[in-house]
């Protein structure tokens, strides 16, 4: 063809782009009306939040209109709703585990919605699916696959109700339970799995085995200047590797480019407590909970703001001298430093259990004193931040995550229950909140004000070991302990029956056996939990028998097999009373399973 002809052409078809509604009649009718759906936040002017039927019906849309989202589901609620997940990536054949692994890239799950009271992370992440089918980040997917799901506590979401949340500052029409339909909080229940929702995630995570995992939260505790505070894994067994990357240089990146692009603070998650008393502690019967009134505030369990101070008491035992969150808008005595100290470091939360799995784990915490619509704008900003800075550096992360479960920790001692580190001090953002009146149904709200009062603060935001046991080569549990066994393979640890007794073992011998007083709450259900302490020595007369089961300590989730096995561990199966059949007997003196270094 003449080169004229083709210039002539070329300009034919600009001036036919240029035509108004040109464009649209080329263009896919499913990304036309992509282009004008809404979130249920963003379509009421966020006054409300989705229903799970919104939700679904928005992933539904979104996949039906890409070519690279791709819906499905992974198990099903307490009350039987399909729990549903989008599989974001090029290269797809569809969104089975081995279609995703096939692609060789950076497979990231981002989880919303675990308490259904705290909303932003489902409109969040429905958010970034639409921004995804748009072609907003391409750029992302030429080395990451990504595993979404919205709306994880969809049970909790159902029950709506305008008391839900305190003093958060909407959505004024209401939103979801803390607790899953059986009353369960399934950010304490990672180790022990007794919610279907509990068991669908460690199922999805076994059968895709993500690199990283987001967790989406919001925090009504302490009124401090941050729009959004975040917390990587804080038990002290994580790989240093894991934790060197997310301390150095992610949440770094994360601070400084939210800070940079859209002028909002963000800093590590924390509630204000007294300074005194030196250590919070972890050890006490059953894990104590260091921290469990800040995160039980931060959660929304109830207690807003200083959920306070009586949580955090009862949590913590009564200890004298434990950070507790602040009243809101209390101000600090004259000539006393507080301290801003972090929730718990047990495996029972996501971002702890994922991280003794050897992956990198990224908790969320909106702030609930901002308006709805800006705690959803802070979500996506912490995503696209943090999503940046993994697609940067996804070989990096795969092969961290790689050298992590190649390492080998026997012989090693290891943490087993862990206290608060009194650390220096650091500068924390304090803030001011004013009250705001709820037009629906006239309760009273906190809303953020716009100022910052920067405050020396105690950091107590890491954990130490306060007990340790050195890491064996194998532990031998019984056979007839059959839902001990279940539980750790349900987990995807690597277990093996013994086809032939086994020698040379050493047993544990108790010195002291405490049980708390069973009761019935979200965090610990019925559950009286159980603490030991003794010491492991070699029994030339003890041998297991074949039929029972090996757990070798060279496997990828040694970590986590450790901390669930250990005796002196406090959130394993010692603790759940897993081994109760035998542990409750009076004058007990060895602990069922054996071990050999």
């Amino acid at each position: 063809m003449p080169r004229p002809t083709r210039v002539v052409l070329m300009l034919m078809a600009a001036v036919l782009m240029a035509v108004p509604g040109h464009a649209q009649k080329t263009a896919s009718p499913q990304l036309a009306a992509l282009a004008g759906l809404k979130t249920t936040a963003e379509a009421t002017d966020f006054k409300s939040t989705s229903t799970y039927d919104d939700v679904v019906k928005f992933m539904k849309t979104v996949a039906a209109a890409s070519p690279i989202v791709f819906y499905t589901t992974y198990g099903k609620t307490y009350e039987g709703r399909d729990m549903p997940l989008a599989v974001v990536g090029t290269g797809l054949k569809d969104a089975s585990p081995a279609s995703v692994k096939a692609t060789g890239k950076l497979r990231v799950h981002i989880q919303a919605n675990i308490h259904a009271g705290e909303v932003e992370g489902k409109e969040a992440a429905q958010i970034l699916l639409r921004e995804f089918a748009l072609g907003k980040h391409d750029d992302w997917l030429r080395n990451m696959v990504l595993l979404i799901t919205p709306i994880f506590n969809a049970d909790g979401n159902e029950k709506f109700a305008l008391n839900n949340r305190g003093r958060q500052n909407g959505p004024i029409n209401g939103e979801g339970t803390r607790q899953n339909a059986q009353g369960i909080n399934i950010n304490r229940d990672f180790t022990k799995l007794e919610t279907p929702e509990g068991q669908a995630f460690v199922k999805l995570w076994n059968d895709y085995d993500p690199y990283v995992g987001f967790d989406l939260h919001t925090s009504d505790g302490s009124t401090h200047g941050y729009y959004l505070t975040y917390s990587p894994p804080l038990n002290p067994d994580t790989s240093p590797t894991i934790m060197r990357i997310m301390k150095d240089e992610w949440f770094p990146f994360v601070t400084k480019t939210i800070k940079d692009q859209h002028g909002w603070d963000t800093f590590y998650y924390g509630n204000v407590g007294a300074g005194g008393g030196g250590r919070r502690g972890g050890g006490a019967p059953g894990g104590g909970a260091a921290g469990g009134g800040g995160r039980g505030a931060a959660g929304g369990g109830g207690a807003t703001g200083a959920g306070g101070a009586a949580g955090a008491a009862q949590n913590a035992g009564g200890r004298s001298g434990a950070p507790t969150p602040e009243v809101v808008g209390a101000q600090p005595q004259a000539g006393t430093m507080r301290a801003w100290a972090t929730f718990e470091h047990v495996p029972r939360f996501h971002n702890n259990y994922v991280g003794l799995r050897n992956r990198f784990a990224l908790l969320s915490e909106a702030y609930a004193y901002a308006t709805f619509e800006d705690r959803i704008k802070a979500t996506n900003y912490f995503l696209d931040a943090a999503l940046t800075w993994a697609s940067q550096n996804a070989k990096r992360l795969e092969g961290a995550v790689a050298a992590a479960d190649k390492e080998d920790i026997i012989g090693k001692q290891e943490a087993t229950r862990a206290q608060m580190a009194r650390g220096g001090t650091v500068q924390i953002l304090m803030g001011e909140v004013e009250n705001e009146t709820n037009p629906v149904n006239g309760a009273v709200m906190n809303r953020r004000k716009d100022v910052v009062h920067p405050e020396q603060m105690i950091d107590m935001m890491w954990f130490e070991p306060s007990k340790t046991e050195d890491v064996p080569h194998d532990y031998y549990v019984p056979a007839s302990a059959t839902k001990a066994v279940e539980l750790l393979q349900r987990h995807g640890i690597q277990m093996r029956k013994l086809m032939v007794p086994v020698l040379g073992v050493e047993t544990f011998t108790i010195t002291s056996n405490t049980q708390r007083p069973a009761g019935n709450s979200m965090d610990f259900g019925t559950h009286g939990l159980r603490s030991l302490d003794g010491t492991w020595a070699a029994d030339p007369a003890a041998a297991v028998p074949a039929g029972d089961w090996d757990v070798p300590m060279n496997q990828p989730l040694a970590r986590l097999a450790f901390y669930m096995i250990a005796p002196t561990s406090d959130d394993g199966l010692t603790n759940w009373n897993y081994f109760d059949d035998v542990l409750s007997v009076a004058g007990v003196k060895i602990y069922p399973v054996l071990r050999k270094k």
